[in-house]
This record gives structure tokens, sequence and C-alpha cells, in this order.
């Protein structure tokens, strides 16, 4: 009986000595001083959860807020911007939609223009307003969220004609290496 009580002993102690191990070797590596940033975006207009200053809304100048990231991954080909807010009555309603960025930008200026081309190879598609280019908050009543969702991808989208979110969202698949976000509230 003593025998079987050490064993049982024995073999939790080694248990536990092999699942400790087993949980060190899960752990995130830590930084070896290759100073990798997390992928995040920002803006100065706003922080992460406050709510959207009305000049970036219907009920003013309903022009778009400046956006910053930083720690895209280095091997990142374009950038894909998505509005939208899961809030709306009638399902998830499109804000803004952005994609094939240049890999070396850190942000867009407040006031992108409502065209479909911006430059040579990024596109603005179409929002559930109908058109290209931001279309800022405008709940019919209440508090939403509005999401700034930013894609780090391995390759240019090759889209053309009227483009929609879900038309990019599939055309990205199997290419996003990273993607964050940035939420903030509108209340009317």
């Amino acid at each position: 009986m003593l025998k079987k009580l050490f064993f049982f002993l024995f073999l939790g102690t080694l248990l536990c000595a092999c699942q400790s191990n087993e949980s060190k070797q899960k752990e995130e590596p830590k930084d070896t001083g290759g100073n990798q940033m997390a992928f995040n975006i920002t803006s100065p207009a706003f922080k992460e959860g406050e709510l959207i200053p009305k000049k970036f809304t219907c009920d003013s100048n309903d022009i778009s807020p400046a956006l910053n990231w930083s720690g895209a991954p280095e091997t990142t080909k374009s950038f894909v911007l998505i509005c939208d807010d899961p809030d709306a009555p009638m399902g998830t309603w499109v804000h803004w939609v952005l994609y094939n960025l240049p890999p070396n930008l850190s942000g867009l200026a407040e006031a992108i223009p409502h065209s479909d081309t911006l430059t040579n190879v990024t596109r603005q598609g179409i929002t559930d307003f109908g058109r290209p280019g931001y279309g800022g908050p405008c709940p019919p009543s209440g508090t939403h969220r509005y999401f700034f969702k930013l894609y780090a991808l391995d390759a240019l989208l090759a889209l053309e004609g009227k483009v929609t979110k879900d038309d990019v969202e599939t055309a990205m698949k199997g290419h996003i290496l990273a993607q964050c976000q940035l939420m903030g509230k509108y209340k009317r």
C-alpha cells in the first residue's frame, strides 16, 4: 500500500512538472531587441471607445478623421481600411472602404476626398451611402459603435469597377498578415 502511495505521489509530481514545462513553451516569445511593435491604429480626433467629434459626422462637415498606424509587418505590400457600424438597425452599415493603400503609408490625413481613385493604385470602394469615400456616423437614434479596421496584406488587390466591402473582403482572404482596429462611438 505504501509503495502505491509513493508511486501516485511521484506520478503526480511528474505530471505537474510536465505541465509546467508545457505552459512555458507556449508563452509568447520575449523581445530579443528587434523592437517589433504591435500593429495598431489611432486617431488624433478620438481615442479608443470615445465619442467621435461631430465634425466627422453627417450632423456637421462629414469629413474623414485623420488616422495613424504603426507596427505593420515588414512584408506588407498594401493596406485595406474598412469602417462600419454593426449597430445599424438593418444590419452592419459600411461607412468607408479603402484598398491598395501603399505599404510605406503610416496614416491618412483628415478630409480624404470622395473619389474612387486616390493614387495610381489606391482606391475607395462604394459604401452603403451608394458612393465612394467616407460617410460619417449618422445613426437614426441612440449610440452606435464605428469600427475602423485596418488590414496589412501581402499583395495588392486586383479589383475594378464599383467595388464593395464584400468584394474587398473576398479578395483579401489568404493575404492578411495583420489586422487592428479603432472603435469610436457617436450618439444622437
